[in-house]
């Protein structure tokens, strides 16, 4: 770079840290990246080859990130696997790894970039960090060599983490993240040892950083919230939808809406593996989301939002989840109720047979109450109250607990929990409330289409999630999400391979 260029370099980064220290919001961006797949293969690729595949969704990264700064933003997370994607064994994701160093070291790759081993990916990150003055969240992932005699090392000798890195405005590398929680067939990666609890300090508040399964757990994801207080958390994910209470624009909100954060959340983009959803959220509400299952299309997605959200006047109140149900007496239990299905957790439901009334389902240590009042019922469509306390998930399990009022597929009681986009019933009022045992409560309204209903409801300090003025559109689920973290079983081995 020439002096005059680092100059004006200099100047604009200054400015940029100026504007950011006398104001109490930022600009934030996410990008949803429709990722350029590898080909599938049981064999690596040349290294060169990996580089190819990587520059070209770097290019379109590059063109997101270009425009995000252009627009005013300060920081911009990009979709975990948004660099090369996934479809890959140990062996064939190799050649796309590269080792990243300790942020410690105080590296600006674009300026220093044969300083450590190869790694033109860092480099090139850098770089458009630095020519656009922007933080910038990446997902990429990391190497690192061991002893193979030692009895925890993989047999080739080598570590491989999904990992997020984070360059600043100068483009220094200020922190590097290897994922905690795996998700089901990502065996191209090792546990790391122990969770890692990352954050970076900016000039408009302090993030955190996860990626994708690690939000459903306590570490790192409530140590960086509850302990170390973080304002927001950069959220890297390649979300896979589950409805009805895992799509990933309706627990993402429900999520920074329950710990009181904002959550940056850029997802891949591929409709064929039902990813899509992203979002700049809130503590109260989204600022700004896109659910999109029809195009194949990439998004950009801005947002002002508050610095420090704990000291905003708008910031929610605490809340007491089991307040308000734990003082009920007059609801008994229904004696209706059936078993169904959501995904593999069996819920205890009971259907809600008149438009309007009082409903109550148990379930373990779990009761949920409902009082509503529906609005031009359609003859087609079947609601029921619906319990669940117990170990949810498939191979790696969690506790839950979950209270839902809950549209059915159809008429025919089998088909409740099944996943469905659709509805026509509106809600004139609905109040829904449970005997959670729990603080980590997060609240979900999910309309028809896949529509969240943000300054539609609202979360009382006694633990009850009310409509305001009844439903502008057809309901799909109201839920309370609860994650007894306590009963949680033992974190996965972290065995290599």
């Amino acid at each position: 770079m020439l002096p005059s260029q680092n100059l004006l370099h200099t100047a604009v980064l200054a400015l940029t840290v100026l504007q950011a220290l006398a104001s109490d919001t930022f600009i934030a961006a996410v990008y949803e990246h429709s990722v350029i797949l590898p080909n599938a293969t049981d064999k690596p690729v040349s290294p060169n080859d990996a580089l190819m595949l990587m520059n070209k969704n770097m290019d379109v990264l590059e063109r997101a990130i270009k425009e995000a700064a252009l627009q005013g933003a300060h920081i911009i997370v990009t979709p975990e696997d948004g660099i090369y994607g996934w479809r890959f064994t140990r062996e064939t994701i190799y050649p796309y790894l590269e080792d990243i160093p300790d942020p410690a070291v105080n590296w600006i790759p674009c300026i220093n970039p044969t300083r450590f081993s190869p790694a033109p990916v860092q480099e090139r990150l850098s770089c458009i960090a630095r020519n656009n003055s922007i933080y910038v969240v990446a997902n990429t992932g990391d190497k690192k060599p061991c002893n193979s005699s030692n009895h925890d090392c993989p047999s080739d000798g080598r570590y491989q983490y999904n990992t997020d890195v984070v360059f600043d405005p100068e483009g220094k590398l200020v922190a590097r993240y290897h994922k905690y929680n795996l998700f089901r067939g990502e065996t191209q990666f090792n546990y790391p040892k122990e969770p890692e609890i990352v954050t970076v300090e900016t000039p408009f508040g302090k993030f955190g950083i996860i990626t994708c399964f690690d939000i459903l757990f306590r570490e790192p994801a409530t140590v960086l919230v509850s302990k170390l207080q973080v304002d927001t958390v950069l959220f890297p994910t390649a979300w896979m939808n589950v409805l009805p209470f895992l799509t990933a624009v309706e627990f993402h909100s429900a999520w920074a809406m329950g710990m009181g954060v904002n959550l940056l959340s850029a997802n891949t983009h591929n409709i064929n593996a039902s990813m899509t959803g992203d979002g700049l959220f809130t503590p109260e509400g989204p600022a700004a989301y896109r659910y999109d299952s029809k195009t194949e299309e990439g998004r950009l997605l801005l947002a002002e939002l508050s610095s420090r959200p704990r000291l905003s006047p708008t910031y929610p109140p605490s809340v007491n989840w089991s307040l308000y149900a734990t003082s009920i007496k007059k609801f008994p239990e229904e004696k209706d109720t059936f078993a169904k299905a959501v995904q593999r957790d069996i819920f205890t439901f009971s259907e809600l047979g008149y438009t309007a009334g009082n409903r109550t389902v148990c379930q373990g240590d779990l009761c949920c109450h409902l009082v509503y009042q529906m609005s031009g019922k359609s003859k087609d469509e079947v609601y029921v109250l619906g319990a669940f306390d117990g170990l949810g998930g498939s191979l790696i399990k969690y506790h839950w607990q979950i209270c839902t009022l809950l549209k059915c597929k159809s008429t025919d009681l089998n088909t409740c929990g099944q996943p469905v986009e659709m509805a026509q019933t509106k809600f004139e009022m609905f109040s829904l409330s449970g005997t959670f045992g729990t603080n980590y409560v997060f609240p979900e309204v999910l309309y028809s289409e896949v529509q969240l209903a943000p300054g539609e409801f609202e979360v009382l300090h006694d633990g009850r999630l009310k409509s305001k003025h009844g439903t502008s559109k057809p309901l799909l689920t109201a839920t309370l999400f609860g994650r007894l973290y306590e009963k949680d079983p033992p974190h996965p081995l972290r065995t290599s391979v």
